[in-house]
């Protein structure tokens, strides 16, 4: 079955994808786009009731684990360098 694919719908393709086609590069993709749509086609003909549905093509898990901290925040090594603090907190010079 062949897709047939009009100027019409190739310039709207154009302007979706802000694309500026010549003349030749129109030509191609109409016969692009109609390649691909019988390609679809044919894949619609194949007979998948057999098949179980998939989300992807491997099988893929989750892998969970406790969120458990080891080596500590470093806030203490972190403010021994601070020229001045406040409160467990760098403290700056105020800016407007």
């Amino acid at each position: 079955m062949a897709n047939i694919i009009d100027d019409e719908t190739i310039e709207y393709v154009g302007i979706l994808a802000k694309l500026a086609l010549s003349e030749e590069e129109k030509e191609q993709a109409k016969k692009d786009m109609s390649d691909m749509l019988d390609y679809i086609d044919m894949l619609g003909e194949l007979d998948t009731s057999n098949v179980e549905p998939m989300s992807h093509a491997f099988p893929v898990f989750n892998v969970f684990r406790e969120d458990v901290v080891t080596n500590g925040d470093g806030s203490e090594e972190t403010l021994a360098n601070a020229p001045e603090q406040k409160n467990g907190a760098f403290k700056v010079p105020k800016t407007v």
